[in-house]
């Protein structure tokens, strides 16, 4: 069972690209369960097969502890950690070969809680893969691309688990601002001339220092654009999955 877990900050894209590429899967005929965490979503453009809002209604956390909506959230998060094995034993009655988990909206909710790994851990021992969206539009810039990236960096510091950066809803930019990202990836010394033209000051320096450590640290690794819209890059994000789900090893 391969499990791929979306992350990434509110409006990146998660439950889209979750079903988007849901359905790259099933029409290449692999057996896929779709899951998700979010309790405080509303809508979901796909059906889930396992639904944290099965075990946890946010509305009755809040009236129950007397909580607002934010406080709701916090502790609904907070309660997932108690229905992990109903969470596990109904993926595991599916039996399918790929595991699609949505996570919460509030990144900072579900990775910077305890919750968070616990539930990564618990779903999935083995054989599994976080993918981190990159917001598209704070990634124009030098200076936002670096903090996405130290963002990225956090996350994966979090979960210690093999991950993926993808520049989500890649339709809403520019074939030139796609290939020059890119190029802030594959040729770092282009992204610390770029921090060194746009940012001054105390920003300047620190957005040169982060660079810095990124490129040594190897962090700046292969960026995928993708578009749930157009489902360009679908096939790409499928095959180094693959590659990470055959070596876990060498990606952590």
């Amino acid at each position: 069972m391969f499990t791929c877990f979306f992350i990434g900050t509110a409006g990146s894209g998660k439950s889209t690209l979750t079903k988007a590429y849901h359905e790259w899967l099933i029409r290449n005929e692999f057996n896929t369960a779709l899951v998700n965490l979010d309790p405080g979503v509303r809508r979901l453009p796909y059906s889930p097969d396992v639904d944290i809002r099965e075990y946890i209604v946010l509305e009755e956390v809040m009236d129950k502890y007397d909580l607002g909506p934010n406080g709701g959230l916090i502790a609904s998060i907070d309660m997932m950690a108690n229905f992990i094995d109903d969470f596990k034993e109904e993926i595991e009655e599916l039996k399918p070969l790929y595991v699609l988990v949505d996570t919460p909206g509030q990144l900072e909710l579900f990775a910077f809680r305890s919750t968070g790994p616990l539930v990564t851990t618990a779903i999935s021992s083995k054989e599994n893969c976080l993918v981190f969206l990159m917001d598209p539009l704070l990634s124009r810039s030098p200076s936002g691309f670096v903090s996405v990236l130290l963002l990225s960096a956090s996350v994966q510091y979090r979960f210690n688990l093999p991950q993926i950066n993808i520049l989500s809803k890649a339709d809403t930019l520019s074939e030139e601002e796609i290939e020059r990202i890119i190029e802030w990836v594959d040729e770092p010394e282009k992204l610390l001339n770029a921090i060194d033209q746009e940012a001054v000051g105390l920003r300047r320096e620190i957005s040169l220092n982060l660079g810095e450590i990124f490129t040594s640290f190897g962090l700046l690794r292969e960026l995928i654009p993708i578009s749930a819209l157009t489902l360009e890059g679908l096939d790409n994000l499928y095959a180094i999955l693959e590659r990470i789900y055959t070596d876990q090893e060498g990606f952590i």
